[in-house]
């Protein structure tokens, strides 16, 4: 591995991330051909069933690509369990002398497959090449291909002095306008969105992800007991979404439940008083869901860590104070952790956003 290889592959990586939030569940993934010292093709995987990055880039090149190196972000497949043809076919067939590979891909029908049979024909190559960034990438597809759950991350906006609302429940706007354009992506990058009864009557939330571009992922709504007035924004269509109510509810406001599903908006029920938020995820999991977005309150925050559902949280801190006893912060709850053993956020990293700081870390799985 040399300095070039590493500039090829984060070229192609962020050829990759340009499809973010579009290619569920498959992951995302760039391609560069590189031949005499330049880039003769380039392409990315733009949407699940379409064709992969190495074989759009191999085309675009014709036959230039013979004896050029290509630089893919994840391991080219091998298993025509798929709407596309295998990529380790296309490659050895243009006559590429050598592969450079960020990473393994973790899917067991691939699994080091593909890399075997292109070292079989010939074929020179490189494994682990900005290894980290590129599995950072595609942390949901990760994750999802290991367990069929999604990758769950918990947003929150504070104040410095850790506050997300006042008593009252005011709390627009805390952060920028910068960090709002920030979070409009993040949805934009999510196959679902969750959020709960008490976010949903405090702001009448549209859970949409208004940029340009932007993809709006399902909305999952958690209404024990179908509170949410048929007028407000979630009560809508599209985008998909689904409200998770109790049974007793359900059968109690069977007529709501009906108009809801007459507009086209799932109504699924869960029998007791407490909603399992594992049992949710892997009913999700199950619909093909790959990545989720918890937007919700102190109680729902607090419910999501106490399940042990949360990968990865992201922060928002503004430069304000309202103080406050009775202010709601992030991670509210009946429950605490003890100094000792509370949930830990490792690999974290910073970043201003406008006037605010956005920090990010993932929830660590030691015990």
């Amino acid at each position: 591995m040399n300095d070039s290889d590493v500039r090829y592959m984060l070229h192609a990586l962020r050829l990759a991330a340009r499809a973010r939030g579009k290619t569920s569940p498959n992951p995302m993934v760039g391609a560069v051909l590189v031949k005499s010292g330049r880039i003769i093709a380039e392409d990315y995987h733009k949407k699940a069933g379409e064709s992969h990055a190495e074989a759009l880039a191999i085309q675009s090149a014709g036959t230039a690509a013979r004896n050029a190196t290509l630089y893919v972000t994840l391991e080219p497949c091998c298993h025509t369990d798929k709407r596309t043809p295998p990529c380790t076919k296309a490659i050895i067939s243009a006559g590429i002398k050598k592969v450079v590979v960020a990473m393994e891909d973790p899917n067991p029908k691939v699994a080091g497959k593909g890399i075997t049979e292109l070292r079989d024909h010939g074929v020179e190559v490189i494994v682990g090449v900005a290894e980290q960034s590129a599995q950072r990438l595609n942390e949901s597809y990760m994750k999802f291909i290991a367990s069929r759950l999604p990758f769950v991350v918990l947003k929150a906006a504070m104040t410095l002095d850790g506050k997300i609302a006042t008593p009252d429940g005011e709390s627009k706007w805390i952060t920028g306008e910068k960090a709002r354009r920030c979070v409009h992506q993040l949805r934009s990058s999510v196959d679902a969105i969750v959020t709960a009864i008490g976010t949903v009557a405090a702001d009448n939330p549209q859970l949409t992800a208004r940029i340009r571009g932007g993809r709006n992922p399902m909305r999952v709504v958690l209404d024990p007991n179908l509170e949410t007035p048929l007028s407000f924004h979630v009560c809508t269509v599209p985008p998909a979404t689904l409200f998770v109510v109790r049974e007793q509810a359900r059968k109690l406001y069977a007529d709501k439940a009906g108009l809801l599903s007459a507009r086209g908006i799932e109504v699924i029920s869960y029998s007791g008083d407490r909603l399992d938020l594992a049992w949710l995820m892997s009913l999700l999991g199950g619909r093909g869901i790959t990545s989720v977005l918890i937007e919700g309150g102190s109680s729902l925050n607090a419910s999501a860590f106490q399940a042990g559902i949360v990968d990865k949280v992201i922060f928002f801190v503004a430069p304000k104070i309202i103080g406050g006893a009775q202010s709601l912060t992030p991670v509210g709850g009946v429950s605490f952790r003890a100094m000792s053993s509370p949930y830990l956020i490792e690999r974290m990293r910073a970043r201003k956003i406008g006037g605010d700081i956005m920090i990010e870390g993932y929830v660590s799985r030691e015990v």
